[in-house]
């Protein structure tokens, strides 16, 4: 559906969802590019001291949860139902629309609250730990993500949505408790997987220029990128290999690179066209590493890859992996070396050494820039003679 036709029939729903004897306001949420406008009833505003106990927690839901809070959340899930929201882009809806009831930068607690209301009034189950100085906010899910505290409770995974907010904590000096305090209405679990990208207004786009050489001719490429993307995955966690390798490009994005990356392989042989994707994504970008970058642990999306100046091993390998599925549609492992991500790739016959798994053979294509301009087949001599692991393995779904 077109982008502003959708944004007419949000605004229609809206309205609709209002009494007319409601007293209410109107906030202004920025998502995707465009500036939404939401109901909400006067009740909602409950304050919030900024102390926390179970006590208050709790004062806090009976208060809030007396407000007319559904029409606010039915505009929130018919935004998510008309874009098509994954749950973590529904999440960074929710962080907005908190953000407008209470700003984050006035009394965190109160901002989180409400995010943990919200969220749970969506359907989802999260809950809140707190300490003297800390409030975290954690979400049930059952993904494999990493470097952010998690606990368990009756079998199940929750994983804390707020803790890049406060930098580190040391738990062995924090005594947090979970609060007694159940939403009956969150009761299903959230997931980190993402696929599909919303449908960013094309005027919100720019041009980013990439140029590689491949057999002494340059290639030049003009792809259209979002910085919005950018923010919507500011706080995203490091996730398993299959959760962001297979985050798909977004439509402008996939329109500007897929189809020109099509017509100039399209006279190539498979393997050839995999070498020219393998020395694209190899050369197109500089290097760097992920503390020189971003200072921590940060797997980019395909998307993210071609929108930043600098990537590592592991990104290259998602944004190659995501081309050579979406051109050519190769079964492929990625394989984990104790200081490397690389990619290995099945054809009809393997190059060079092939990785043998499970009876099947594949071929390295490695592409992040190494000592050597190594060929398909080959990896750089100080990785050959060391341990790797398979951890993740796609075969496609042939119909």
């Amino acid at each position: 559906m077109h982008f502003y036709l959708k944004h007419t029939i949000f605004i229609l729903i809206s309205i609709c969802l209002l009494t007319n004897d409601s007293k209410a306001r109107t906030i202004r949420v920025g998502f995707l590019s465009d500036t939404l406008q939401m109901e909400v009833q006067d009740d909602m505003n409950v304050s919030f001291d900024d102390s926390l106990s179970d006590g208050c927690i709790s004062y806090f839901y009976d208060q809030i949860n007396l407000a007319d809070w559904q029409s606010l959340v039915k505009q929130l899930q018919s935004f998510k139902t008309l874009y098509q929201l994954n749950d973590w882009l529904y999440y960074q809806l929710i962080r907005k629309t908190a953000q407008q009831l209470s700003p984050k930068a006035d009394n965190y607690h109160r901002y989180t609250l409400y995010k943990w209301f919200l969220l749970c009034k969506s359907g989802y189950d999260a809950t809140l730990s707190y300490s003297t100085n800390y409030l975290l906010f954690y979400v049930r899910s059952e993904d494999n993500i990493y470097g952010i505290p998690y606990f368990e409770r009756d079998q199940h995974q929750y994983i804390c949505l707020n803790y890049h907010d406060y930098g580190k904590i040391d738990f062995s000096k924090e005594t947090v408790i979970e609060t007694t305090v159940r939403i009956k209405e969150g009761c299903q679990p959230f997931s980190y997987k993402i696929t599909q990208m919303p449908d960013f207004k094309p005027a919100d786009y720019a041009v980013k220029n990439l140029r590689f050489d491949y057999q002494d001719n340059a290639y030049h490429f003009k792809v259209k990128l979002n910085p919005e993307v950018k923010a919507l995955f500011a706080n995203y966690p490091v996730a398993d290999f299959g959760t962001y390798f297979n985050i798909p490009l977004s439509k402008e994005t996939y329109g500007s690179l897929i189809p020109e990356l099509k017509k100039n392989i399209g006279n190539m042989s498979q393997k050839q066209g995999v070498d020219f994707l393998m020395r694209f994504t190899r050369y197109s970008f500089l290097f760097e590493n992920d503390q020189m970058n971003f200072g921590q642990e940060k797997r980019l999306s395909p998307e993210q890859t071609l929108l930043y100046e600098h990537s590592d091993c592991d990104d290259r390998a998602a944004l190659f992996f995501y081309l050579v599925k979406e051109i050519y549609d190769l079964p492929m492992i990625v394989l984990l070396y104790p200081t490397h991500v690389t990619i290995a790739v099945e054809f009809a016959k393997p190059v060079g050494k092939p990785i043998v798994y499970k009876g099947k053979s594949y071929s390295i294509c490695d592409p992040t820039p190494q000592i050597r301009d190594n060929d398909i087949g080959y990896i750089d001599k100080h990785l050959k003679h060391s341990n790797f692991e398979v951890v993740y393995e796609y075969n496609p779904v042939r119909k």
